[in-house]
């Protein structure tokens, strides 16, 4: 099989990095108001062939759990037997994670801007350059991504299930749930996919927040797909943790305006018709429940007591054997943070 890593260097930027080496390479962007910018990105390349894989994190600004994912995953020291090319890019919207903001100085969402141009809006060039540069140059993509400002992900991996090969990777990262997610008009994953480049999308966690165990999962996950990719040697070890898988998922909205009172967390098992909150009047008596609309697993929620009519509050996702599912969600518990197969990891303060 063909992979992009094959030649003897790779171009990145304006440097030619050869085989075996472990090097920074720091991207020109864009200047925020005569600022210098630059993307850093960390390339390892093994002294083998191999794929050409990418880890990119904070596409949106906010979105911080992928950073430290990122951090960990280069202390490992099973990449120094990496066949192949990681290229790793901790922080892609350099612009919003100086802010805390989700989005670019424009407003505009990166995730929305691919595959960009060179002539467009500010996040247009900045996704031109990453894309470019970057994803054009891999065989493959993991996209590390939490969810959206006052919610929280059960980490889950998003692709297209359809594809075979795609699911295979997804299963072999070991997130609580595989959701099939269709494609989103100007996101990474849709230009990358028209391009021949599969990408696994892995939410987990909260925006502007750490949460240990998304962290763990997401370090072992990628190690995972890595070996399934043959670019890391396999050991031998427990049998894998088969993930729940999922076609179809949907948010459950409030149906009144007020004070949201949640009784169900991440990964409960809900059957239809099941109360999972309550909205109170803060002023009044009034008590409105909110039911699940079907059986399923809770995959998302609002993380902010305060709701709209409308506002997205629940996100299940659909499974109709609860038994099943309530046995694979299991190992999602305290036992992830445990001692990790890589001495590195077990050094690391669990963050609180």
């Amino acid at each position: 099989m063909e992979h992009k890593d094959e030649f003897d260097f790779i171009t990145l930027g304006k440097e030619k990095i050869p085989k075996g080496v472990d090097v920074t390479v720091n991207l020109e962007l864009p200047k925020l108001y005569n600022t210098p910018t630059k993307l850093p990105i960390h390339v390892i390349r093994g002294k083998k062939e191999g794929p050409c894989v990418f880890v990119s994190a904070a596409v949106h600004g906010d979105e911080l759990n992928g950073i430290e994912i990122i951090r960990r995953l280069r202390k490992l020291n099973i990449l120094r037997r990496l066949r192949g090319t990681l290229i790793l890019v901790p922080i892609v919207n350099v612009y919003g994670t100086m802010t805390l903001s989700r989005y670019m100085p424009d407003r505009r969402d990166l995730n929305r801007s691919f595959p960009g141009s060179n002539r467009g809006s500010l996040a247009s060039r900045v996704a031109n350059i990453f894309f470019k540069e970057v994803v054009s140059i891999c065989d493959y993509g993991i996209d590390l991504h939490t969810a959206s400002i006052h919610k929280s992900n059960l980490p889950q991996i998003r692709t297209n299930i359809k594809d075979e090969f795609t699911y295979k990777l997804a299963k072999s990262f070991e997130a609580p749930v595989v959701l099939h997610s269709e494609l989103r008009d100007g996101s990474l994953r849709q230009t990358a996919q028209e391009e021949g480049i599969p990408i696994l999308l892995y939410e987990a966690g909260e925006a502007l927040r750490f949460d240990e165990t998304c962290i763990r999962i997401g370090v072992k996950g990628i190690v995972n797909v890595l070996r399934e990719l043959h670019m890391l040697p396999i050991t031998k070890r427990k049998s894998k943790k088969l993930p729940i898988i999922t076609k179809s998922s949907q948010w459950i909205r409030a149906g009144e305006s007020g004070v949201l009172r949640t009784i169900k967390a991440l990964g409960d098992i809900v059957k239809k018709e099941d109360i999972i909150a309550y909205i109170d009047e803060p002023l009044g008596n009034a008590s409105f429940e909110v039911k699940s609309s079907f059986d399923g697993i809770i995959i998302g929620k609002s993380e902010i007591p305060l709701v709209q009519e409308g506002d997205a509050i629940f996100h299940i996702a659909k499974f109709k054997n609860l038994e099943i599912a309530e046995t694979k969600i299991e190992y999602f518990s305290e036992e992830i943070i445990n001692e990790s197969e890589f001495v590195e990891l077990n050094k690391e303060e669990i963050i609180e």
